[in-house]
């Protein structure tokens, strides 16, 4: 019971270190991988159209 006491109160001491972002950091960072993930998505969706027509026409 000691162990689990004395690690109840090492966790709740090391919780009180942690800093939490602010409404700000996350609106930013949220922002960031949005204009990340869809440039990256455009990116994809061209090369697919690109290797799709190439390879259409050279099937036909």
């Amino acid at each position: 019971m000691s162990k689990l006491r004395s690690y109840y109160s090492s966790v709740k001491a090391e919780l009180g270190k942690v800093i939490f972002p602010i409404k700000e950091q996350i609106r930013s960072a949220y922002l960031s991988v949005f204009i990340v993930v869809t440039v990256i998505t455009l990116f994809l969706a061209l090369i697919d159209t690109i290797m799709s027509l190439t390879l259409s026409s050279v099937i036909n």
